[in-house]
């Protein structure tokens, strides 16, 4: 039985890993289109979309079946866990999914004449959600912690971006659609960033059982 058990928890495991890469590859093809114009990129990204609401629900089916049977409370928690964590990359994949839309509507208008540091932003984003990943797989609560901080920095460059993009519409009114195009794709990304830090705090979580959040003040180091 234990056998059979740590078979399917590795399954388990390895439908949330993969799952974990078509999340991120959505949002760097997402960013990709936004930044390049490309349109049959921003399609490609829209249809993929099923791919991880799928993914979220064979996940949920397959911890489900396995609760019943976690002998010990360290798998417990790990499979909740990963079921809070698949749902976190569901809602990257939406958040991708709304980049896609707005990269889609700016390929139908000239491109603005100012320079707006969505680039940044998404960069920051993606290497918050590529270190959650990362410390969750390895079960790193230090690098889980050191990245939480991050968010805040996400965060002031969103609301930088968005007095940026505002004063712009205030000043060429005729640029209103496509400055609210990026904002809302500014917003997907600072969205991205706060699941990649919810995933960080349940990897906290799982390897110490603490519950961390609200509010988020932490330091770098692992409370003993």
């Amino acid at each position: 039985m234990n056998t059979h058990f740590e078979k399917e928890l590795a399954d388990l495991k390895e439908k949330l890993l993969l799952m974990a890469g078509y999340a991120e590859s959505a949002v760097k093809r997402a960013v990709e289109a936004l930044v390049t114009r490309d349109s049959d990129l921003a399609a490609r990204v829209r249809q993929d979309d099923a791919i991880l609401d799928r993914f979220e629900k064979e996940v949920d089916e397959m911890a489900i079946l396995l609760l019943a049977k976690a002998p010990l409370a360290s798998n417990l928690r790990l499979i909740t866990i990963a079921m809070k964590v698949s749902q976190n990359l569901e809602r990257i994949g939406d958040e991708a999914r709304k980049i896609s839309n707005r990269a889609r509507d700016l390929t139908q208008e000239a491109p603005l004449k100012f320079t707006v540091e969505i680039p940044r932003l998404a960069n920051l984003a993606l290497e918050m959600l590529k270190s959650s990943l990362d410390a969750f797989v390895n079960q790193d609560p230090a690098a889980a912690r050191a990245l939480i901080p991050r968010d805040r920095e996400v965060d002031a460059l969103n609301k930088q971006i968005y007095r940026e993009l505002a004063a712009h519409m205030m000043q060429s009114p005729d640029t209103i659609a496509r400055c609210l195009h990026l904002m809302v794709a500014a917003k997907s990304l600072e969205r991205i960033a706060d699941h990649a830090t919810n995933v960080a705090e349940e990897t906290v979580y799982l390897c110490e059982a603490q519950d961390i959040r609200h509010p988020r003040t932490y330091t770098a180091s692992a409370t003993t």
